[in-house]
């Protein structure tokens, strides 16, 4: 039995997809669906149960799961930057996490954890994946804090060499639809486009980047699950692994992208940020992917160019947009 943690949500219903499309439908999904629209990425996939995220640590605490795991899929978690309740993402991105992990191993299951690249914090430290490095960084957010502890956690518990913790860079595609202000910016430029014509990015406030001139590692979604689905088969690789491209892009670079999926000419209007934001805004991250390839990870990853037109066209554009 394979468990789906957050397997309603982005990347926890792509995984769903690919698990379906390698033949495997034994999951258990374990999320909180709310009031939200996100149960409509379920609605296309094959799975066995769904069980509400609090239910099934009260399971997993008590001793009470029906079932030894093949893999837990741990994608589960409040993603949102700029969420302030530390109490909250200490309990549900760091505690749960930990909690879980301990039970997998136990049961002698696969453990693939979803950490983030917002560890990395401005980037000052580099954004080296080797674990010798992971102590010294400073993520600016508290949700990126949150993921940083997990990693720590396992550092210190001497379990690293038994999971794949995944610090996943700038993640775009298919099934983000519910994620509100948190859908990638090719979600938000495909809105923008086909209502306004035109698409608004944000000014750079350092003089080495251009306006729309900052630069990040966009990685498509599905080529994160590929990722994950060997992972699954190579139960001997493990530790933290950086999950992008390994080519920094620019803004200006997705908004081409766009604009050319929608066979439309480039119209970008650069507007100011948020004074919330320019403190906390990185200007530039670049996985550095040599640790996934010596592990023996050798998939090539979609062009920003490719994976934005396939989104556009075959998703966005689509009557059914979903995986």
């Amino acid at each position: 039995m394979y468990i789906v943690t957050g397997g309603a949500g982005f990347i926890g219903s792509a995984m769903l997809w690919k698990l379906n499309a390698m033949g495997v439908d034994d999951i258990v999904v374990v999320d909180e669906l709310g009031c939200d629209e996100k149960w409509k990425n379920l609605v296309n996939r094959r799975y066995a149960d769904y069980i509400h995220k609090d239910v099934f640590l009260d399971m997993v605490l008590e001793d009470n799961v029906p079932f030894s795991p093949t893999a837990v899929i741990h994608m589960g978690a409040c993603s949102s930057t700029t969420e302030r309740d530390a109490d909250f993402l200490m309990s549900n991105n760091y505690h749960y996490s930990a909690t879980l992990c301990s039970w997998c191993l136990e049961q002698g299951g696969r453990f693939v954890n979803a950490s983030s690249a917002a560890t990395y914090g401005d980037g000052s430290q580099g954004f080296s994946d080797d674990h010798a490095g992971i102590c010294k960084l400073k993520p600016l957010n508290m949700y990126g804090y949150s993921k940083q502890l997990f990693d720590l956690w396992a550092l210190r518990e001497g379990i690293m060499d038994q999971v794949a913790s995944l610090k996943f860079f700038n993640v775009f595609g298919p099934n983000e639809y519910h994620k509100a202000d948190m859908m990638s910016v090719v979600r938000k430029a495909h809105t923008q486009i086909t209502e306004t014509g035109a698409l608004k990015l944000f000014k750079s406030y350092r003089p080495e980047y251009p306006d729309g001139g900052q630069r990040r590692d966009f990685v498509y979604v599905k080529d994160c699950c590929d990722l994950m689905w060997w992972l699954l088969t190579r139960p001997d690789v493990n530790g933290v692994f950086n999950v992008g491209t390994g080519q920094a892009r620019a803004w200006n670079d997705l908004a081409a992208a766009v604009f050319a999926a929608l066979g439309r000419p480039v119209n970008v209007e650069y507007i100011e940020m948020p004074e919330i934001l320019r403190g906390k805004y990185q200007y530039f991250t670049q996985a550095e992917m040599a640790k996934l390839r010596a592990a023996g990870y050798d998939a090539p990853f979609t062009s920003l160019e490719q994976g934005v037109a396939d989104y556009v066209r075959h998703y966005l554009e689509a009557a059914d947009p979903y995986l």
